[in-house]
């Protein structure tokens, strides 16, 4: 069935135009037309501005249950991860379904049609792998489908416990829900997930931490090939400082020798890194996604982010644990935290920040069809008043300026996946009650 959407103002990659139609046929863009001054008939008006949907490329679904309970006293990354992992031992693939569906619903809102979720909770309490070995990876596909958006399922590696200068510790506790023993039954695991449709199936290492060399980097490298595959990398100072000790190399570099970084591969938070290590996730073309939100809620630092474009390292974005879910604020955020750091303004366009919430999230998501408004890219897109409190007053071909610096995913009032209306006025068309659905999906966390 073809459809038309009539766009008030549309950001078509370098500059905002006003009065665009979209024609969709086959949850696929078939014709843009310009200089439309008027919706044609039937079409579906879309007032305000109009951009590609945008992609969070790092996401744990789980970590939503956390929101305010962690903001009480004080604390560092590695004091929060113990109540993360409170939350983790409680879910079942029913209960994280619901709570998957109403996060990723929440997304929807904010205008994000794809999520990558980083995907390490495998098994039972205790490590014992379910009847079916990934129901719960399964539930993460089945609520990104209720929800309406599209997912790359980046299933995930976790051997280890830790990794400190004695080496590495085994799982203990919690972690035992997310370990497959070996590298080989994690890909035996792995190999039987089927994407298709709204889903990709992906890989990830959880991090140098959680792997070690004799578990097989460059088999992993193999197995993966041609398939989207990240990695936590460099998250905390503690961690480079280990990885040098055990294996006389930096991670970045630990991972090159392995045949890691390619253009397939990102590299999640990056935020201690050295000259050589930015040099060789740029030259692969590696992509970076950071996380400002979740980065300054956790006080990890700021990731070299400027240095890494400069390295030839595109650049995605996630909300990670999802202190907030608003693609914007990571944009600007990225922005805005260089300019705290260098006291100087301008290291980023508004359009370049776009494209990191956009189209190079999506590729890093094994989507390279989708963050473009042009014939034969998927049919997602989101559209943002361009009258709220927030963005009223600057003029509408400063669209990409305003949705970067002043829009929140409050402005969000519709958003499209595959041609299809998923929030429409503002009101998510699947999920009745979003609000209700995350308030009775935490409930059963605690």
């Amino acid at each position: 069935m073809q459809v038309t959407y009539w766009l008030e103002h549309a950001w078509l990659g370098t500059h905002v135009e006003p009065g665009v139609a979209l024609t969709v046929a086959d949850e696929r863009i078939t014709e843009v037309s310009t200089g439309v001054d008027a919706p044609p008939a039937g079409a579906t008006v879309l007032r305000g501005l109009t951009l590609p949907g945008l992609a969070n490329a790092h996401s744990h679904a789980f970590h939503r249950a956390l929101r305010g309970t962690v903001q009480v006293g004080s604390g560092t990354f590695w004091t929060w991860r113990e109540f993360m992992y409170g939350v983790a031992q409680k879910l079942t693939p029913d209960t994280y379904f619901d709570l998957a569906r109403a996060v990723y619903a929440e997304m929807a809102l904010a205008g994000i049609t794809a999520v990558g979720e980083f995907h390490y909770l495998h098994h039972q309490p205790g490590g014992t792998p379910y009847d079916n070995p990934n129901a719960m990876g399964e539930a993460l596909i089945a609520a990104a489908g209720a929800a309406g958006i599209r997912i790359t399922l980046l299933d995930t590696v976790y051997l280890h416990g830790g990794l400190n200068r004695n080496g590495y510790a085994p799982l203990a506790g919690p972690q035992t829900r997310f370990g497959d023993g070996t590298a080989d039954r994690w890909f035996e695991r792995w190999s039987q997930l089927k994407g298709g449709g709204h889903a990709t199936i992906g890989a990830a290492l959880h991090s140098v931490r959680a792997f070690s060399a004799s578990d097989g980097y460059t088999a992993f490298a193999r197995w993966t090939d041609g398939v989207p595959t990240h990695i936590h990398l460099s998250e905390q100072p503690a961690e480079n400082e280990a990885c040098v000790a055990v294996h006389g190399r930096t991670p970045a570099r630990l991972l090159a020798d392995s045949g890691f970084w390619k253009p397939t591969a990102t590299a999640v938070h990056a935020t201690h890194l050295t000259g050589e290590d930015i040099g060789l996730i740029g030259r692969a073309g590696s992509t970076v996604c950071m996380c400002p939100t979740t980065e300054r809620d956790l006080a990890d630092g700021i990731g070299p982010a400027p240095r890494l474009k400069a390295a030839g390292s595109p650049l995605s974005l996630g909300s990670d644990s999802h202190a907030v879910i608003d693609l914007f604020e990571e944009a600007r955020a990225m922005e805005l935290n260089e300019r705290l750091r260098t006291r100087a303004r301008g290291h980023w366009t508004a359009a370049q920040l776009l494209r990191a919430a956009t189209e190079d999230g999506h590729a890093s998501l094994g989507r390279p069809d989708a963050g473009r408004l042009e014939p034969g890219c998927a049919a997602d897109f989101t559209t943002i008043a361009l009258d709220s409190v927030r963005t009223a007053g600057p003029l509408p071909r400063l669209g990409a300026e305003t949705a970067v610096f002043a829009a929140t995913g409050a402005d969000v009032t519709s958003t499209v996946v595959g041609g299809r209306q998923i929030v429409r006025d503002g009101r998510h068309q699947l999920v009745e009650d979003v609000p209700a659905a995350l308030a009775a999906a935490i409930a059963a966390t605690r």
